[in-house]
């Protein structure tokens, strides 16, 4: 099933509609809006926009619509999966695996602004390097380092596909990378999976699944920076469902927790937790849930910690999506011209992570839809993200 349909049939099941009531209120044939949320017919953008402002959806279907396009260029899902199964069956040598573990790393900590395609294409190679190495028996504790460091490579290119919006292969990615995970015993390595199953789900819509997944996972990967991770993406959920009450002691829970870790030598790597992150989750659970003061303030901090003292931007994504919390802020101001502007410089950064930068932009198109529906800006930043797919 598409995002777009699945999403689609739970909110109209949990805004009480029956599929005849729903089809009256957006004015289509009942046995379409069914087809729509079965997958076998894909909404256009003006359907999608009605059903997500009937449905009061905030911009989520009208984003989850825009990923589906993208996600249907996935053609070779199981492309990582396979070269992850040579390495499973592969030997090697300490010297090697001690090789691959420090270029695993630093493929990591280009994760934030190399091309996506490249490093993926990169991380692709490694496999294959490993994969087709000589043979030989090795102890039990070299096959596990072997394991654990093709498990942080599946990790890395799990996150490379879905940034590209190929739904598919990152999930069988990271579905190979748990398991590598589990022959490690490492329980880093599977919170992060985890992680990317809360994330994964968070973008998709199915904030249900974000907060069980988790809840499962927390002590799962307790003692791993990771957790704080996984607690943000659960405020995430909860913001959009809501549940505002409880968000303020979840998100201090977890800022409470990345302060119990010690300070990382080096915070570029992907897969390290940092205290800048924070300002990141919080801006975005805090949108969500239309504080917008407070998201604007953690807003602000992201655009600072992302740009280096010579201007450079070290986190593009993070800064892209604090660019769209800031143009949200500002349409809900009605203020359009700042809305625009902040907007398009959101997607000037040549690293992109498609889903997570659709799904704010998702909103961003609903509040410009809902105050200024007839501006030529508003169209034109439509376009805009329409171009994505392309």
């Amino acid at each position: 099933m598409t995002t777009f349909g699945d999403k689609l049939r739970r909110l109209r099941i949990e805004r009480g509609l029956s599929l005849t009531r729903f089809a009256a209120r957006v004015t289509y044939d009942k046995g379409y809006i069914s087809r729509l949320e079965t997958g076998k017919k894909t909404p256009s953008e003006e359907v999608a926009r009605k059903c997500d402002d009937v449905l009061e959806a905030h911009g989520d279907l009208i984003a989850a619509a825009h990923a589906d396009i993208i996600a249907r260029r996935d053609q070779r899902p199981w492309q990582t999966a396979e070269l992850i199964g040579r390495i499973q069956k592969s030997d090697t040598d300490p010297v090697t695996i001690e090789a691959l573990h420090a270029t695993v790393f630093e493929l990591g900590c280009e994760y934030a602004y190399r091309d996506a395609h490249d490093l993926r294409a990169e991380g692709h190679e490694w496999l294959r390097r490993v994969a087709d190495m000589v043979r030989k028996p090795v102890g039990l504790s070299a096959h596990s380092e072997l394991l654990t460091a093709t498990g942080w490579l599946a990790l890395l290119v799990g996150c490379l596909e879905y940034d590209m919006g190929l739904r598919t292969s990152a999930e069988v990615t990271r579905s190979a990378a748990l398991k590598l995970g589990q022959e490690a015993g490492n329980t880093e390595i599977i919170g992060w999976a985890h992680e990317m199953a809360t994330w994964f789900a968070l973008t998709q819509g199915r904030y249900r699944d974000v907060i069980s997944t988790a809840l499962a996972a927390e002590n799962e990967s307790r003692g791993h920076s990771v957790s704080v991770q996984i607690i943000a993406q659960r405020a995430k959920a909860m913001a959009r469902m809501g549940d505002i009450k409880d968000l303020p002691r979840v998100l201090e829970r977890g800022h409470l927790l990345l302060d119990g870790f010690p300070l990382p030598e080096r915070t570029d790597n992907h897969f390290i937790v940092d205290p800048a992150k924070w300002d990141f989750y919080a801006m975005d659970a805090y949108r969500l849930a239309g504080l917008d003061s407070l998201a604007v303030a953690h807003a602000h901090e992201v655009l600072n910690s992302g740009t280096a003292p010579d201007g450079t931007e070290i986190a593009p994504m993070r800064m892209a999506e604090a660019r769209l919390t800031l143009a949200v802020a500002a349409a809900r101001g009605n203020d359009l011209e700042g809305a625009i502007t902040l907007g398009r410089r959101a997607f000037e950064a040549d690293r992109k992570s498609l889903p997570s930068l659709l799904m704010v932009a998702g909103e961003l198109d609903s509040e410009l839809g809902r105050r200024f529906p007839r501006e030529t800006e508003t169209a034109e930043f439509r376009e805009l993200v329409r171009s994505v797919q392309s």
